[in-house]
């Protein structure tokens, strides 16, 4: 066990977490909503440091991040827990395992052996990933700090419902992040994630602000959250971040409790491609349905810059961060030889 980072003192022997925007209040041996923090004696543990319950080397276009080291490879890994509840989780296996299983499971695997693997791997980065790694947030941070002083970056695919206090921690150790913005109504965040839409936007804006190259994921589920007045209202949003943040518009295949809802066909996807680019957005990306619209077009002169199939770059025609053909700046993080 490690004590936590972030919680404050409620009562006697009952606190308030600070991690993630619940805020909830535990009590003396009880845990909060992510099953993975407990109350011991009045002090905040977390019951996942260093229990890897999943570790992968992945495709950075995987998780998925279009404009960080393209074709680079991250080492992966995730503890069990979440602090979502979302019924369509992909993930809900190890997400939801301490309530499924009422345990804490995973491999004893120290800091220092994650970024030693990851080096002897040849791994850029490392991806704190699979769930929320916010639930986990004093193990990444160990690992990054170290990673960080290794030369490696860091990455948070996540729902983005950490709390401002976390952010601030996060700058400067944590280099990328992709958000998932699951939906832009508020009913859908309570029905089916058990959760609130509104700080996720706030930290969309916040971690963008602080310098952390931001991507944005919208898993589109027929019915619940992809009708045409949705789909931009999202893209607005993101355009008044900032019109350079990639969206990746995601085709939704049945798991966990949504078994009998169908899966996103492409005309949905091209419908929220089309908005984005007509919102003005510069880079939109469709997901799950491999080489469906999955490039990188250079948004002054037209042409292909990053050519992708699923999760595999197959053309490259970036010097550095700019246009091969009429020198055009891409944002993002890309190799500098």
């Amino acid at each position: 066990m490690k004590k936590s980072l972030f919680f404050v003192y409620d009562r006697e022997k009952s606190l308030k977490c600070t991690l993630c925007n619940h805020y909830c209040k535990i009590d003396d041996g009880k845990v909060g909503i992510c099953g993975v923090r407990k109350n011991i004696g009045g002090e905040l543990f977390s019951l996942v440091y260093g229990k890897v319950i999943a570790l992968h080397i992945d495709p950075i276009e995987k998780k998925p991040l279009f404009h960080f080291f393209p074709s680079s490879k991250s080492l992966s890994l995730a503890t069990v827990g979440c602090n979502f509840k979302c019924d369509f989780c992909q993930n809900y296996e190890i997400s939801q395992y301490p309530y499924l299983s009422g345990k804490i499971d995973g491999e004893e695997i120290s800091p220092e052996k994650i970024v030693s693997l990851a080096i002897s791997r040849g791994c850029k980065s490392i991806s704190y990933t699979y769930t929320e790694p916010t639930i986990f947030f004093e193990y990444a941070y160990d690992i990054a700090k170290l990673a960080k002083k290794n030369g490696l970056f860091n990455i948070f695919v996540s729902n983005g419902y950490m709390t401002e206090g976390v952010i601030d921690e996060m700058v400067g150790v944590i280099d990328g992040i992709n958000v998932d913005l699951k939906s832009f109504n508020e009913n859908f965040y309570r029905k089916y994630c058990k959760a609130s839409l509104s700080p996720v936007k706030n930290n969309i804006k916040k971690l963008y602000e602080n310098g952390i190259w931001v991507e944005v994921t919208t898993l589109f589920i027929p019915g619940l959250n992809n009708s045409r007045e949705e789909v931009e209202n999202i893209a607005e949003f993101i355009a008044k971040i900032s019109c350079d943040i990639p969206w990746h518009v995601s085709a939704f295949y049945p798991a966990y409790k949504m078994l009998d809802v169908p899966s996103t066909d492409s005309s949905t996807l091209d419908m929220a491609y089309d908005i984005g680019k007509n919102k003005g957005l510069k880079y939109v990306y469709c997901g799950n349905i491999p080489g469906h619209r999955e490039s990188t077009f250079c948004p002054l002169c037209g042409e292909v810059l990053i050519e992708r199939y699923g999760f595999n770059v197959i053309g490259y025609n970036l010097i550095k961060n700019k246009c091969k053909f009429c020198g055009y700046e891409i944002k993002g993080i890309f190799q500098e030889d």
